[in-house]
């Protein structure tokens, strides 16, 4: 492998000094980035979403926006606008926050599904369309959207073909004690964002996401997914199954893991540890009270397929 399983665990232990007790969420978030996916943050507000991201761009030495998403924003306020340059007699593109490399979507699902469908091309395609005209956007781009609990006032749940954009959703939760005994004595760890350096150039960033796309995955293993897939179209437990698309991520989620962890092939642990994040946003349960994605829903699945 090209790069040192050394380095990789600097990025995370980076990543970790400011948010402190969640080095596998922190590892999630980074197999997303490398897997070219987006990722949804879902949570009570607080618990460190934006530093989460932050952190990251900073680590990695990503040029950063931030849209606080609120009722009244546009879509232009998202991908930009033209306006007329009287002087020059011709019109001039001004670009949106959307023209950066890691982009936070804060509380996203706070606006009105239009502007939310104004990221859609922008996740799906890294361009965006204006005026008729597209633009492409910076490589890599990444999205890290955080959104509140559906159940809070004023929001705006976004719709399954937004959802589908997101490779991954996951929940930061409260720190554990030690974490927040360690939070509350440390001082304030946000502000040792500025003491984060960036340990990769976008160049050996690219070469990592090309990298993943080279982890071998054994037929065995490719094997246990399927069997996983297949339990979640047939089991009366969900309203629908997962998807060949939702396969496909789950595989190069899976592969971004292990090349975390200094693996050069994909093992079912690999599958296992990405198989909430990827499918939590996916899965519905069947009949009335239960929500998607929950906890145990993913673990039924997983208690319930064997490895071999």
């Amino acid at each position: 492998m090209t790069f040192s399983k050394a380095k990789l665990d600097a990025i995370v232990t980076s990543i970790s000094s400011v948010l402190i007790g969640k080095e596998s969420e922190v590892r999630t978030a980074l197999a997303c980035l490398l897997a070219r996916g987006h990722l949804l943050i879902e949570d009570l507000p607080g618990l460190g979403k934006t530093t989460l991201a932050n952190a990251i761009a900073r680590v990695l030495g990503l040029e950063f926006n931030r849209i606080q998403f609120t009722s009244d924003l546009l879509p232009a306020d998202i991908v930009g606008v033209s306006v007329y340059e009287k002087a020059e007699g011709a019109f001039r593109f001004l670009p949106g926050p959307v023209f950066c490399q890691l982009l936070l979507a804060d509380e996203i699902n706070r606006t009105t599904p239009k502007t939310q469908s104004a990221l859609l091309e922008a996740m799906a395609e890294g361009q965006v369309t204006v005026e008729g005209q597209t633009r492409n956007l910076p490589v890599p781009f990444f999205v890290v959207a955080t959104q509140n609990p559906i159940q809070h006032s004023g929001t705006f749940p976004l719709p399954e073909s937004q959802l589908d954009r997101f490779l991954m959703r996951v929940s930061l939760g409260y720190p554990d004690l030690a974490s927040e005994k360690m939070i509350l004595t440390g001082g304030d760890p946000r502000k040792r964002l500025d003491e984060i350096k960036p340990l990769l150039s976008i160049g050996e960033l690219l070469a990592l996401q090309d990298e993943v796309d080279r982890i071998s995955v054994a037929e065995p293993v490719v094997d246990y997914l399927q069997r996983l897939i297949q339990f979640t179209r047939t089991s009366e437990v969900f309203e629908y199954g997962l998807s060949p698309r939702a396969a496909l991520a789950i595989l190069q989620s899976a592969r971004a893991i292990s090349l975390l962890d200094g693996r050069a092939f994909v093992i079912p642990e690999d599958i296992q540890a990405v198989f909430p994040a990827v499918a939590n946003h996916r899965l519905q349960g069947a009949g009335r009270g239960h929500d998607s994605g929950s906890r145990v829903l993913i673990d039924k699945v997983l208690d319930s397929v064997d490895v071999v």
